[in-house]
């Protein structure tokens, strides 16, 4: 969702900018829903697919829309296509992004919520994988 205040399914969902980023970096999973070229989300069953998948991957969308992963889908990519994982403290909300292949631990900082620091691993994740 753009500047609107996203509801509780929303938050499930990496931002619009983010997953822009991962389409950019080759994700193309099979996703419950996308963003339009606007930003707007949009829940995969809400379209009318036809012979279409029901939940369409960025190959399937129109060129400006793009697939809206699950924080856990995209983190997981991460981990199985680059080896880099993440971890957040349950009680500081500091966020570690953990190369798996070396191995490394690069501390991304303390947050004030459990979202913030999602969101920072995401970003450095993006950021990593953009500078290899």
């Amino acid at each position: 969702m753009s500047n609107n205040k996203q509801s509780s399914v929303d938050k499930e969902f990496v931002p619009y900018k983010q997953a822009l980023a991962l389409k950019e970096l080759g994700f193309d999973e099979p996703c419950f829903g996308f963003y339009l070229d606007n930003g707007l989300w949009v829940p995969s069953s809400s379209s009318n697919w036809g012979e279409d998948p029901l939940y369409p991957t960025n190959s399937d969308l129109l060129s400006g829309d793009v697939s809206a992963p699950l924080y856990q889908q995209a983190f997981r990519w991460f981990r199985e296509k680059y080896g880099l994982a993440h971890n957040i403290h349950p009680i500081t909300y500091d966020c570690y992004v953990v190369n798996q292949k070396d191995p490394s631990i690069d501390d991304i900082g303390d947050f004030n919520t459990y979202e913030e620091a999602e969101l920072a691993c995401l970003k450095k994740l993006i950021e990593i994988v953009k500078n290899k």
